[in-house]
């Protein structure tokens, strides 16, 4: 678990190490602990940075994924930035994205694994059987290529999660949101060096998906991580940091 959570304002984030600005958003059921290995790895030669996103204290009318990007502006500017390498996972991909396509002045590079904003087969449209914690753990178990990586301790987050009403309300909303948000038409105006890490048995946002990304993505490079599902920084630590950390240095050299 990560730990030195900082808060300011309406920010509660973690920092740590000096360098180039990387930067860390998770998806909707991401947690800070989703980046352990990855922030573990980077932050002796870079300034790693995860914010919490707000997915859950948005206002409800204004919970979509432009206001979480919206979000992501005002951190940026609210630390000082004026350079930043962004990674995005899943809806965290997305958020950067649509930060990308409005403020490209700001952004290096851009990271992007399983990233929505194309398609993605999510939970669907409602939870049902969400007081079942086994029917819970199934459904977990799809963002993985090997179903142990659905702990106890992931079942227990979106347990508590899912059924709490408020929050349940707004995790519909953003993924409602992130449908209508289709990310097609941007992409091909994106100048920033773009890196894709996607799993091969990604059940989620499938490969197809990471396909499409390349080729509408100007220059975009797309590597393959093996025996992986949706969160590849989680499932294939070694050989995610390995890919970012050989593309990233030829990038910013």
């Amino acid at each position: 678990m990560l730990h030195g959570l900082k808060e300011e304002g309406e920010f509660r984030y973690v920092e740590e190490g000096d360098g180039p600005v990387l930067l860390f958003l998770h998806g909707l059921f991401g947690a800070l602990s989703n980046f352990e290995e990855v922030f573990r790895h980077f932050a002796g030669r870079y300034r790693v940075v995860v914010p919490m996103l707000p997915l859950y204290s948005m206002p409800m009318l204004s919970t979509n994924v432009p206001a979480l990007a919206d979000f992501l502006h005002r951190f940026i500017r609210h630390k000082g930035y004026t350079e930043v390498n962004l990674l995005g996972n899943s809806l965290g991909g997305h958020v950067a994205l649509i930060h990308c396509a409005r403020r490209p002045e700001g952004v290096r590079t851009l990271i992007l694994t399983g990233s929505s904003g194309l398609y993605e087969n999510a939970f669907g449209g409602s939870f049902p059987r969400r007081e079942d914690k086994e029917y819970l753990r199934k459904k977990i178990a799809l963002t993985f290529h090997d179903p142990r990586h659905a702990t106890d301790e992931l079942v227990d987050e979106c347990y508590d999660t899912v059924n709490d009403k408020a929050k349940l309300i707004r995790i519909l909303a953003l993924a409602k949101s992130a449908i209508r948000h289709n990310m097609a038409r941007d992409l091909p105006k994106l100048a920033m060096p773009v890196c894709l890490i996607w799993g091969r048995q990604d059940g989620i946002t499938p490969p197809e998906v990471a396909e499409e990304f390349h080729q509408l993505i100007p220059g975009s490079e797309l590597y393959w991580v093996d025996e992986c599902g949706h969160a590849a920084m989680m499932e294939q630590p070694a050989a995610f940091n390995r890919i970012l950390d050989e593309w990233l240095t030829r990038k910013l050299a």
